[in-house]
């Protein structure tokens, strides 16, 4: 089973620690608030065998190298990461985020902002994860949304922010709501400074069985599955 872990941390915290590269996503399509459907759950292990496995028939994201951490944010970002995390016998460390019965949309979204600035704080800090490759699986509104950022223009309030992809050309200000199958690629070949200096967007494609999970163009809606929500 895999182990989640809660972890604080400060927002403000020195950027001095940075990986060598982070693999960033998506969670996997949706059948309710807490799980994924199925064809979510088959993206999980497609990730793992293809992509970020300890036995991945592609090494075209890790480049030969082991993964020092798994992070999610939210349930469908942890079922996401479990089958990959688990080959590598690592936890997934949760920044949790839980949705809670009675909750309002504002108070999940200041939570979900908050969790996301203490990723990036850990992310860029933390010297257990100095030069190696961190995986991420996130929300996609916290990870690049033009819109949220324009409405807390004193402070950042994404990855795309808060990770200084906002430094690189050709990173989407927005990760669109219906795109699903995609992967960003960041590097940072200058240590310790956290400005990245490589960006790369990977679409998914996977061998039988999961072929069927080739993700369409960016910005193009999956094909609408039973039991998966829009």
């Amino acid at each position: 089973m895999v182990l989640c872990m809660a972890i604080a941390a400060g927002s403000m915290a020195t950027a001095d620690a940075v990986p060598r590269r982070i693999i960033l996503g998506r969670h996997g399509e949706k059948a309710t608030a807490y799980a994924l459907c199925k064809r979510g759950q088959q993206r999980s292990l497609a990730l793992r065998d293809q992509f970020l496995g300890r036995s991945a028939r592609s090494q075209a994201l890790l480049e030969g190298q082991d993964p020092v951490a798994f992070l999610a944010i939210t349930p469908h970002t942890l079922e996401t990461l479990a089958p990959s995390a688990r080959s590598w016998s690592l936890p997934v460390v949760m920044f949790s985020q839980v949705p809670q019965q009675g909750e309002s949309t504002a108070t999940k979204r200041q939570l979900q902002q908050q969790r996301t600035r203490e990723a990036a704080a850990q992310v860029l800090s933390n010297p257990t994860w100095a030069g190696g490759t961190v995986v991420m699986a996130w929300e996609h509104r916290t990870i690049a949304n033009q819109q949220l950022a324009e409405r807390f223009p004193e402070q950042p309030v994404t990855l795309r922010q808060l990770l200084n992809l906002d430094q690189l050309p050709g990173v989407p200000d927005t990760w669109p709501d219906d795109t699903y199958g995609w992967i960003w690629i960041i590097d940072y070949d200058n240590a310790p400074s956290p400005i990245p200096t490589g960006f790369q967007m990977v679409r998914e494609a996977f061998a039988a069985p999961y072929s069927h999970l080739k993700a369409p163009a960016w910005g193009t809606p999956v094909p609408q599955a039973d039991g998966c929500l829009p």
